[in-house]
């Protein structure tokens, strides 16, 4: 689903539950293609990745009372990168899926983004590509939808009912 974060906003930078949440629905080979090799080594788990259930809930109308709608399959972890002292940033995922590397790559990227030396080339070479990987997404899930839009008054008017509907002839 595009959410208004997707958007870049040239006035401040994106914030980490920002990033974080575009991380979670960027592809993996967007992820692999991103990070900088150092990502290679083997990270300091903090929690490995893991796969459960998580319940999802849902209002009517977007408004309503919450309601239990399903459970889904997500994967976690928590790690430090391998370099790293005790003091450097924690990074974290939350994945819809399996995908254990998926959600490993997201906790990689999370803790370079949280350090300024990093935040600004994966500002470019990854956050930026996953917004317009998912903002294509989002307009190709639109146009699809657009297919199967009826427009009833043009149904009415195509059946010869358009002109003086209830008048007999």
């Amino acid at each position: 689903m595009f959410q208004s974060f997707d958007n870049a906003h040239m006035q401040r930078p994106t914030t980490r539950p920002e990033w974080m949440a575009l991380l979670a629905r960027a592809p993996q080979k967007l992820l692999d293609g991103a990070l900088p090799a150092n990502t290679g080594a083997s990270p300091q788990w903090l929690r490995k990745p893991e796969t459960g259930l998580m319940m999802v809930q849902g209002r009517a109308g977007g408004t309503g009372e919450r309601f239990n709608l399903g459970e889904i399959t997500v994967t976690r972890c928590a790690l430090r990168l391998a370099d790293a002292d005790a003091q450097a940033p924690v990074g974290v995922a939350y994945v819809v899926g399996r995908n254990h590397r998926h959600a490993q790559l997201a906790a990689m990227a999370d803790a370079l983004l949280q350090d300024p030396a990093h935040r600004e080339a994966l500002e470019e070479k990854l956050l930026k590509p996953v917004r317009e990987y998912l903002q294509k997404q989002q307009y190709l899930r639109h146009e699809r939808a657009q297919t199967t839009k009826v427009d009833f008054l043009t149904v009415a008017r195509e059946a010869g009912h358009g002109d003086g509907v209830g008048e007999e002839a």
